[in-house]
């Protein structure tokens, strides 16, 4: 099996991390000729969260339509395909097996080649595609720095190029999405959580409740955990009785969230001399978030990216993407190989 590239090249890309199937055709790492998302909200709802051994059951049962309607969709077979990219970690274990067993599947059975992604890096590509006639959000300028802010992962991330990516600082606990989640649960506000505290703090007053902006000296990591105990404290000894009540709470504590989330940016961009920021991660459909990261990128005089709603949340289109550059500069995957449930990457520290 030989992987030539090329801008006409078609990528079959497969995502199964957490609880989204999708599959996507993509030409080229930058084109999306299609992109199909099964989601599982409304399985996971009733938990509050994503009950992992559900998520994997359902990859299983919908994984081969998904993919077959993400060919059809783009109008290529199976055997037009020129390279199956598929998230090999991080997440979880069980539904990162059905996705790369079906991508092994494909690979074997029709001689194509394969490579495992990152599942952070693709969330970084999802600024560099788009559909045939538009233009991506972001454009090709290095470095970039990209916030990465999902509900299972909190990064900074600088990307010299495309393949080339080194991690600045994480989360320390809790992702800000699986914080925006339990503080959900907590104040009844519904599953996923991010949506729900972003439409319940529309109506509240974001300075009501005194909440701490975590920070840690020395490093561009960041925290949640201290700050979603904080909310459950008060939360404990003055319990909500009114809906402006709980408004209020969540707009506090989306509030905090987001300045947590955008503190360490402007330090982060002037060492790096970073060209452009972007986002990536579901928590970037949050406007509040997007609206202070343009503020940060029209004080330090870059352009700021956010990808399209629906390439914030995982899918199959970034994974291909990803999958195309990291063919080009660090091989192909064989058919031997894992799946991790933590899959970091390359520390600015450690180069």
């Amino acid at each position: 099996m030989r992987w030539t590239g090329g801008s006409e090249a078609l990528v079959l890309g497969i995502e199964t991390s957490c609880d989204e199937t999708s599959a996507a055709v993509v030409r080229g790492g930058r084109q999306i000729l299609s992109n199909v998302v099964a989601g599982q909200d409304d399985l996971h709802a009733v938990f509050g969260g994503v009950v992992p051994e559900i998520a994997s059951r359902r990859h299983t049962e919908v994984i081969t339509l998904i993919t077959h309607k993400a060919l059809h969709q783009a109008q290529v077979s199976l055997a037009e395909i020129d390279l199956v990219a598929v998230t090999q970690g991080p997440g979880l274990i069980g539904s990162l097996l059905v996705g790369v067993s079906a991508a092994k599947g494909y690979a074997a059975a029709y001689g194509i080649p394969l490579v495992g992604v990152n599942h952070l890096k693709a969330h970084v590509m999802a600024n560099f595609i788009a559909p045939p006639g538009q233009e991506p959000s972001a454009q090709q300028l290095f470095p970039t720095v990209c916030l990465l802010a999902s509900g299972g992962h909190t990064s900074f991330i600088l990307m010299r190029q495309f393949g080339d990516y080194q991690s600045l600082g994480e989360t320390r606990d809790d992702a800000a999405g699986e914080a925006l989640d339990k503080v959900a649960r907590l104040l009844e506000l519904g599953y996923p959580g991010g949506p729900a505290i972003e439409q319940a703090a529309a109506q509240g007053n974001p300075n009501a409740v005194a909440l701490p902006r975590p920070h840690i000296e020395g490093s561009y990591d960041c925290s949640f955990a201290g700050l979603k105990t904080a909310l459950a404290r008060q939360v404990r000894e003055t319990p909500p009785e009114t809906t402006q009540q709980v408004a209020d709470l969540a707009a506090s504590f989306q509030q905090a969230v987001v300045e947590t989330l955008v503190g360490n940016l402007p330090a982060i961009i002037q060492q790096f001399n970073a060209k452009q920021l972007i986002m990536g991660g579901g928590v970037a459909a949050n406007q509040l978030l997007r609206q202070k990261l343009a503020e940060i990128g029209q004080s330090q005089g870059i352009p700021i990216a956010f990808p399209p709603l629906d390439l914030c949340t995982d899918n199959a289109a970034m994974v291909a993407a990803a999958g195309y550059f990291q063919a080009q500069s660090q091989g192909l995957s064989a058919l031997d190989m894992d799946v991790f449930s933590s899959l970091p990457l390359p520390s600015y520290d450690q180069l």
